[in-house]
């Protein structure tokens, strides 16, 4: 084959194939999409993102169908998606944990979280809230330091699960403050919230959208938020920067993902109508209830965020220690 007929045929073929992946966008969706939720039915992550759902599918005129795989600290919902047919039917939420944190508090992933999947958007950024059952006798941080110092590793706190700002928030806590508290992870923040108002476990570290109403009700009592600053919707509630520990932070954020390999024109249409789903009033609405910060950005933008996002949580599960088998 001659050279010029080679270079004819391989411009003929990306052509088609631009052709192809046009028009693939353009029938796009034309059936029911799954949204895989890597945490358990009942708590924040799960509330936010089917609010998303519900507005994603008016959208793009397509049912959108929540499905909870939680387990493995959000493991096993991402490894739901990266194994999913990458063809935009299977889609997933991404948080701090499953996509930045358990690289580095995992000895063996099922999936590289940079090479696996194939960012969406970002959706927002929740603080999380430091809680404590009445019974325990804390107001503030100070008093759960000073009580955790005098009772080393008599106490234990509960997260969402494993490699979740909730879990890190009290690693880095524990390391900041030099106490020792016990951790016990649960495959969700509802589970984890029943067993802290029920007294089972005297402290939660909790996302604001879990925490507020039973902060307000007076079920818990809010020693400080996670963030670098005061949250509008806790305002009252000092930081735990504030509260002696300058330099704390600890935050989560959301997005959404898809399997590695599906079209860009696709990634692209998704992008477009998850920016227009989060801006819509109802999402709106229940973001601002939650404390979030709205975020949203191209599939690139997200991209380079996850990368940066490793190394940083590295620093924090080498300095406490923590680790999963």
């Amino acid at each position: 084959m001659n050279t010029k007929l080679a270079k004819t045929l391989a411009s003929a073929c990306i052509l088609a194939l631009g052709m192809a992946s046009s028009a693939m966008a353009q029938e796009y969706p034309s059936k029911p999409i799954r949204l895989i939720i890597p945490f358990a039915a009942g708590g924040p992550t799960d509330i936010l993102s089917r609010a998303y759902a519900r507005a994603l599918s008016d959208i793009l005129k397509q049912p959108v169908i929540s499905e909870n795989r939680g387990g493995a600290g959000g493991n096993i919902g991402v490894d739901t998606v990266v194994r999913a047919e990458p063809d935009g039917y299977t889609i997933g939420v991404a948080t701090n944990g499953p996509l930045a944190v358990n690289v580095s508090l995992f000895d063996k992933m099922p999936y590289d979280p940079t090479k696996d999947l194939a960012p969406i958007s970002f959706f927002a950024f929740v603080p999380n809230v430091v809680a404590a059952h009445p019974s325990l006798g804390v107001k503030n941080m100070q008093e759960l330091i000073a009580l955790a110092k005098a009772n080393p590793e008599k106490y234990s706190f509960a997260s969402g699960g494993h490699g979740t700002t909730q879990h890190l928030g009290g690693e880095l806590l524990k390391v900041m403050a030099g106490i020792k508290l016990t951790h016990i992870a649960y495959k969700g923040e509802g589970p984890a919230m029943a067993d802290a108002l029920g007294g089972q476990v005297p402290i939660i570290f909790s996302s604001l959208a879990a925490g507020i109403p039973n902060v307000k009700s007076g079920k818990l009592v809010a020693l400080a938020v996670t963030s670098p600053e005061r949250n509008p919707a806790l305002p009252d509630v000092p930081t735990v920067a504030e509260s002696g520990l300058p330099g704390y932070a600890a935050t989560a954020w959301y997005g959404f993902i898809a399997p590695a390999g599906t079209p860009k024109s696709i990634i692209q249409k998704l992008n477009e109508a998850s920016i227009a789903a989060v801006n819509t009033p109802d999402v709106q609405a229940l973001l601002a209830k939650s404390g979030a910060a709205v975020k949203t950005g191209t599939p690139e933008e997200f991209a380079a965020f996850i990368r940066s996002e490793i190394p940083r949580w590295a620093e924090v599960v080498k300095k406490s220690g923590a680790k999963v088998d």
